[in-house]
């Protein structure tokens, strides 16, 4: 359990770098949306073989179904109501967190970082030792993520203090969700873990495509498809050695 703890907030400590980065460094709007496009590549590869594929060998295409389906409702009904109280703009790198509330954009940040910690959890179990690719696609994609963030929510007002205190705060929570995953599911079937596996693989990837993909291409361009495949083509050569 404490492994599944410090592996996911080593997974999860990425997210105080990148709000650093956000706040000290001259990174530019467009350099923001690249390297967001590439985070998501390296999860996209992840979910695909480092989770779904996975589930897929051991519990058939049943447990991916519903595992994938579960998932994905399930961040949407949960990013739904965080949008409706002002967290819609949680990953936006121009500004518009000053339209939301900063209790809902903590929650929407916890809600997006729980199914990879739940992922780098479950990757712990069968006595394989932690999931390597996972582990990295989760640290690689959550740099951006917060770079982005913190230089909106400077742009909004807060201080620096109380940026770098939300993304520690969820490095934290995640650390205690791999833990939990991991403990709650020691006991459990191939088949339950095989769903769970599809079930953060369908939320992650309902993640990508409703916040990060799209503040990517907004803010990258055109360059964003192609870096997003770099990233991919990476992470599928790390899952693989």
């Amino acid at each position: 359990m404490l492994e599944a703890a410090f592996w996911g907030f080593v997974g999860g400590v990425s997210l105080v770098l990148g709000a650093g980065a956000g706040l000290t460094l001259p990174v530019s709007r467009r350099t923001i949306g690249l390297i967001m496009g590439f985070g998501a590549g390296v999860l996209i590869s992840a979910l695909s073989f480092e989770l779904t594929q996975e589930a897929f060998e051991v519990g058939g295409t049943d447990a991916v179904a519903i595992g994938l389906v579960a998932g994905a409702l399930t961040f949407f009904a949960g990013d739904r109501v965080i949008d409706r109280r002002g967290g819609e703009h949680r990953k936006r790198s121009s500004g518009e967190q000053s339209e939301g509330n900063p209790q809902a954009i903590v929650l929407g940040a916890v809600l997006d970082g729980i199914p990879e910690s739940v992922a780098i959890g479950v990757s712990l179990l069968g006595g394989k030792g932690v999931g390597v690719a996972v582990v990295a696609a989760v640290f690689l994609s959550n740099v951006p993520e917060a770079l982005a963030a913190a230089t909106g929510l400077r742009k909004a007002g807060h201080s620096g203090r109380w940026i770098m205190g939300l993304w520690l705060g969820v490095a934290l929570v995640s650390a205690a969700a791999a833990a939990i995953g991991y403990a709650a599911l020691g006991n459990a079937s191939p088949d339950v873990i095989a769903v769970i596996q599809a079930f953060a693989a369908g939320a992650i990837l309902t993640m990508l495509a409703d916040t990060m993909m799209p503040e990517a291409f907004a803010e990258g361009g055109d360059l964003v498809g192609l870096v997003t495949v770099l990233g991919f083509a990476g992470a599928f050569v790390l899952s693989t050695v």
